[in-house]
């Protein structure tokens, strides 16, 4: 199972193939991950997003825009990275797979409606600029997705179908047993509020009852107003917070000044839009159950 960044390729076939393994090319890791999971031994994964990089930043080069029409499949979730919308049309990839379409998403930017920018967040959603991307969050989602995925990859490559329908059904399995323990762990909490950086928990808050609120929009580089601020300070005494959490590839300086502001604690919550160095995990599942086991000490489960 190899994993390159969008490099040049050895015997590319021009059929959507090197060395005999269906070419997948993944917007970011999330999407990554399932390709890789499902993909098995099967596919050669490259990725758009280099680990470490903030996803929602990306800018498509030429280059990687010819990669994308080479590809025998792309693995996308459209109205996160507008840059890779763009690409993929103009591309016109083979097979697409569109997380998006697996699932359905929803409204969570209204806790922070009215700072600066966030009209403009993910714009290129169907102008639908409220639209929640972050549904891996949501094991049961990431599932959906899964199966998605892996109907994508039997019909871009149907006579390795066998293979992908039981690694899909092996991870869906997975993310099972992480939907049950999410539930379990979150448990006899003395409180169902959390700070986090920027609004990418909505899905994760509904699934497991609890009540995210967010310093930034779903776009991470926007800024709060100083009434978000305010509303911030009167929440955390109001709901008995105690964590402010910060992310890995965001600034953490306004959760660290809110924390401080408050005298309250800091940790990490990933949102999971890449892994790099700084990750408490070497993938999707690690780090998720790094973030249970943050949630459970922030909220008093247990």
């Amino acid at each position: 199972m190899g994993l390159t960044t969008l490099t040049a390729c050895s015997n590319h076939t021009g059929d959507g193939r090197t060395d005999g393994k269906l070419d997948v090319v993944a917007s970011f890791y999330p999407m990554q991950f399932l390709a890789q999971r499902i993909g098995g031994n099967h596919v050669h994964v490259s990725t758009l997003t280099k680990p470490g990089v903030e996803p929602h930043d990306l800018e498509i080069s030429p280059r990687q825009t010819a990669q994308l029409s080479k590809a025998g499949l792309v693995v996308y979730l459209k109205g996160l990275q507008p840059s890779v919308d763009r690409a993929i049309g103009q591309a016109g990839p083979r097979h697409v797979a569109d997380a998006a379409s697996y699932t359905t998403l929803e409204d969570h930017g209204t806790e922070v409606e009215g700072e600066e920018g966030h009209e403009h967040a993910h714009e290129a959603h169907e102008g639908d600029a409220a639209a929640d991307p972050h549904i891996w969050l949501d094991p049961v989602r990431y599932a959906q997705v899964a199966e998605g995925v892996g109907k994508a990859l039997r019909k871009a490559d149907p006579d390795h179908a066998a293979a992908y329908k039981k690694n899909t059904a092996a991870l869906v399995k997975q993310l099972g047993a992480l939907n049950d323990d999410f539930k379990t762990g979150l448990k006899g909490r003395d409180t169902d509020t959390f700070i986090t950086t920027h609004a990418a928990f909505g899905y994760l808050s509904e699934r497991y009852g609890l009540r995210q609120e967010a310093i930034s929009g779903l776009d991470p580089e926007s800024e709060p107003s100083p009434a978000r601020m305010r509303g911030l300070h009167t929440i955390a005494e109001k709901d008995k917070v105690g964590t402010v959490f910060f992310e890995t590839l965001v600034s953490d300086k306004t959760a660290k000044t809110l924390a401080g502001d408050l005298h309250l604690k800091t940790d990490v919550l990933d949102p999971i839009e890449g892994i790099g160095k700084a990750s408490k995990g070497r993938d999707y599942f690690e780090v998720m159950r790094s973030n249970l086991t943050a949630l459970r000490k922030a909220l008093g489960a247990g």
